[in-house]
């Protein structure tokens, strides 16, 4: 039997595609998770692209998808990439 609790969590995939690095997206993305009670990791990658794992609450994943859509206010985020995704998270982490 699922565990209610676990079914209301939502786990996601997101890459984020356009001027995303060297402009403190990791460590924005990483603030706004803590505070949003998100557990996963994001990274740079060597195309130039964000890559995330997000995972926590429903709504609070709707909310960082959101806020990745933006990014801070120096990125300038032309689309996000999300698929579902699955692991088990205790903390955000920069990879």
């Amino acid at each position: 039997m699922n565990n209610p609790s676990s079914a209301e969590r939502k786990t996601l995939r997101l890459v984020i595609h356009g001027r995303v690095q060297g402009v403190f997206f990791r460590n924005s993305m990483q603030g706004e998770a803590q505070y949003l009670s998100i557990s996963g990791w994001v990274r740079n990658r060597s195309d130039g692209t964000v890559e995330a794992v997000v995972q926590g609450e429903a709504d609070a994943v709707d909310a960082i998808v959101r806020w990745a859509q933006r990014g801070p206010q120096t990125a300038s985020v032309e689309r996000v990439d999300i698929s579902p995704d699955t692991g088990s998270y205790e903390w955000f982490e920069i990879r």
